[in-house]
């Protein structure tokens, strides 16, 4: 079983997903408090959508490196390695620019968050939309060759 396809699925929606929160923040952000609004509602929706890319590309990246085994030590070091060098990049960033005078950190938050609601709605639609298939045998079927 392969979630490649999956994974590119969600960039894909993750993508589009960025670009209109992106421009949504940032022409919200704009009209509310200006030049900090705007680029508050930028950066927001640009981070969303790198949290995102970095997230399935982990998940890819790692997949390789596992080949293919999702319960190897290598695919969970580097999933988990990922997700803590996001988090910790988050609070980096949360506290640099908490004191910047050229962004609104409320707009900056709400767009983040926003980005971030979307892109798990992104995440369940690609999931559904997906058809990957499942080698799973039934209790009361038998395996062909067996």
């Amino acid at each position: 079983m392969t979630v490649r396809p999956l994974l590119i699925r969600s960039l894909r929606y993750g993508a589009l997903l960025t670009a209109i929160v992106a421009v949504g923040g940032a022409t919200i952000g704009f009209l509310v408090a200006g030049g900090p609004g705007l680029a508050g509602g930028l950066l927001g929706g640009a981070l969303s959508g790198v949290f995102l890319a970095l997230t399935a590309l982990s998940i890819l990246l790692a997949g390789r490196v596992s080949g293919g085994d999702l319960t190897s030590p290598a695919f969970l070091g580097v999933v988990f390695g990922v997700w803590t060098l996001k988090l910790i990049l988050f609070f980096v960033l949360s506290l640099w620019l908490r004191d910047q005078d050229w962004i609104d950190p409320g707009v900056f938050g709400v767009t983040a968050i926003v980005g971030v609601l979307g892109s798990l709605v992104a995440d369940v639609v690609a999931f559904q939309r997906s058809r990957i298939p499942l080698d799973v045998v039934l209790p009361d079927e038998e395996r062909s060759g067996e």
